[in-house]
């Protein structure tokens, strides 16, 4: 979180202090392939999380809890309580606000809302990187909306956890375009290829800091659970 919002501090102090610029004639398409890429494998995880499992997900981890039953039963016996797993969470109380559903299928609140992000930055950088779109270089505050959009994306997880779903929806979806804006905008101020590929970097410790702390949240509301045999520790 540190280093993420330590990053964060440097893309303000780039955007008042901006270097040379260094317009090369490859940079926008070089730059919009190497960030789209970035989008299309975010989808991708978002739509097939179960296959990104050991990338992008903690692995599950069965435990087994062994309790004494009664004298009558006086072996020592195991047993877990079963939950199904819908929307890659345990179908339980302690996730409801994690998933959504429609009709009989669950979807996971989280990746739904970062893969709409994912899809409107994706058109968004196609029209920027390799069309005609451009931004004004007077434009700040939409780099400030894009820290906004990191800095709430990080923050969800320790500041809003009895959050419900359309507000993980909404932080998720504002946390892809953030960083999109951020891009785009420092783009359009410095035009260097070399800051450019340092706020892709950027991103993708982002990303990574926003899959752990997933992670690190998921953990926490099983540590609390009540239900001691669950057969998930997450």
């Amino acid at each position: 979180m540190g280093v993420s919002f330590f990053g964060l501090f440097l893309v303000g102090i780039l955007t008042f202090n901006p270097p040379v610029a260094e317009s090369l004639p490859w940079r926008k398409p070089v730059i919009g392939s190497v960030f789209g890429s970035i989008c299309v494998l975010g989808s991708l995880a978002a739509l097939f999380p179960k296959n990104c499992l050991g990338v992008f997900h903690l692995k599950k981890e069965e435990v087994l809890v062994k309790k004494y039953r009664s004298s009558q039963e006086s072996d020592m016996t195991s047993y877990r309580v079963r939950f199904a797993v819908r929307g890659h969470h345990p179908d339980c109380g302690n996730f409801s606000g994690h998933v959504f559903r429609v009709g009989n299928r669950t979807f996971c609140t989280s990746c739904t809302g970062l893969l709409l992000g994912a899809l409107i930055s994706l058109v968004a950088t196609f029209l920027y990187f390799f069309g005609a779109w451009q931004l004004s270089q007077k434009s700040l505050p939409t780099v400030y909306f894009g820290i906004l959009g990191i800095s709430l994306g990080l923050l969800q997880f320790p500041l809003f956890k009895n959050r419900k779903s359309p507000l993980r929806f909404l932080l998720n979806s504002f946390f892809v375009l953030g960083a999109f804006l951020i891009l785009v905008e420092i783009d359009t101020l410095v035009q260097s290829a070399v800051m450019d590929l340092f706020l892709i970097l950027l991103i993708v410790f982002w990303i990574f800091t926003r899959i752990s702390l997933s992670q690190w949240d998921h953990k926490r509301i099983c540590y609390a659970c009540s239900v001691e045999t669950c057969e998930f520790f997450i």
